[in-house]
Order: structure tokens, then C-alpha cells, then sequence
């Protein structure tokens, strides 16, 4: 018996594949914005050593998204975390906070939607006991199958495949997850959690 997953791949396979176009150049933030809109926030993310960095200050963090919105796409993206740290990227975005930081001037801002979740599972109080909290997981809703995320400090390759409805996430050449949702336009959110983390490679291909 097939289910819609199968059904949606096997239909892919039968046509020719997009090509992958670079949501980073390694050298700017073209292409990238403050996730209410506003410019890049060069405060809180800083282009280091070809990969955008979050960093850790005070007077407020921002989450950042692409510029271009997508519906059904294939990304795909090289991270690292400080030991610690907590992070995400988030996509099928619902909507956007921005709140006063308490401390120093400027605000937080957050997108709200589905979670790929970036963290140290080992040290970060927010997934011990909690495997829908680790890394490659859909945050706070579902565990991934194993634990194939690379020791802190070192890069890792992540995925997340999202056409007619199917999600997955797929980390180090291993798939974590797959889930149905609703679908709509929406950019990439790579998020500032106050934890330092490092994003390379950040491509893209679209499936519609």
C-alpha cells in the first residue's frame, strides 16, 4: 500500500530536478533581512569566516529570513553550535514577533512556525528528557528516529523537504522525520535564540 509520501516522491523522481540556487554567498548578507522585514540586523548576525553567525548581545536578537518566500522546496544547509547553544531554522512561517529586549535598547523579534531544531542535546536544559526537543527534530511536536547530530563545534549537514503537504528532516544523510502540513509561501528563518551558531552552505532548490 503506498502512502501520499511515497506517492509525492515517486512523482518527483519522474521529473527533471530544479536547480540548486545559493540562499548565501559566504561573503554578505545579500538576500537576507531582519524577520519583520527591516534591514539585516548586523548587531546580532555577522558574516564570519564564509557563514552567517549569530551572536550573542545585548539590546536584542533577531531571527533573519530570505528575502524570496517559497511553497514546495528542498533545502539545504551546513550549521554548527557553540556548546550549549539553541537554535533553528523555521519555514511554513505563520507569523512574526517583535518585543522590547530587556535589556539595553532594541527589540527581540521571532518567527513563529514549524521548528527544525538546532541545539547541544547533551548540555541545553531545554531538550534533556525531551526528544522532541533535540536536534532534527519538528520542535516540541516530533522526536527524530536517531541521533546522528555531530558533537558541537563541528559541522553538520541538515535537509528539510517540504512539497504537496509532506515535510521531512533529514540530518547527516539520515532522515529523522516526515510529517504532513499544511502548505503556503513563506521565506526561510534562520533563528538568533541568544546562542551562538554558524550557518554555511545555505541552498536551495524549488519543487513547484
Amino acid at each position: 500500500m503506498y502512502t501520499l509520501g511515497m506517492l509525492i516522491l515517486f512523482l518527483l523522481l519522474l521529473q527533471p530536478a530544479a536547480p540548486w540556487v545559493s540562499l548565501f554567498d559566504g561573503r554578505t548578507p545579500a538576500g537576507w533581512l531582519e524577520v519583520t522585514g527591516q534591514p539585516f540586523p548586523a548587531k546580532s548576525w555577522v558574516v564570519e569566516d564564509g557563514c552567517l553567525k549569530a551572536r550573542v548581545v545585548d539590546g536584542g536578537f533577531q531571527d533573519i529570513r530570505s528575502e524570496a518566500t517559497f511553497r514546495a522546496f528542498e533545502l539545504e544547509f551546513e550549521w554548527k553550535i557553540e556548546p550549549g547553544g539553541n537554535s533553528g531554522v523555521k519555514y511554513l512561517i505563520e507569523k512574526v514577533d517583535s518585543w522590547k529586549a530587556p535589556k539595553g535598547e532594541g527589540n527581540n523579534a521571532r518567527g513563529r512556525g514549524p521548528e527544525y531544531q538546532l541545539i547541544d542535546d547533551d548540555v541545553n536544559a531545554d531538550s534533556k528528557g525531551r526528544p522532541d526537543k533535540q536536534t532534527a527534530s519538528l520542535y516540541g511536536k516530533i522526536a527524530p528516529a536517531t541521533h546522528a547530530v555531530k558533537p558541537p563545534g563541528e559541522f553538520n549537514l541538515s535537509r528539510i523537504v517540504v512539497h504537496g503537504g509532506h515535510v521531512e528532516h533529514w540530518l547527516n544523510g539520515v532522515k529523522e522525520l516526515e510529517y504532513e502540513a499544511p502548505v503556503k509561501e513563506s521565506p526561510i528563518v534562520l533563528q538568533n535564540h541568544h546562542s551562538v551558531v554558524w550557518f554555511r552552505s545555505v541552498r536551495i532548490r524549488r519543487l513547484d
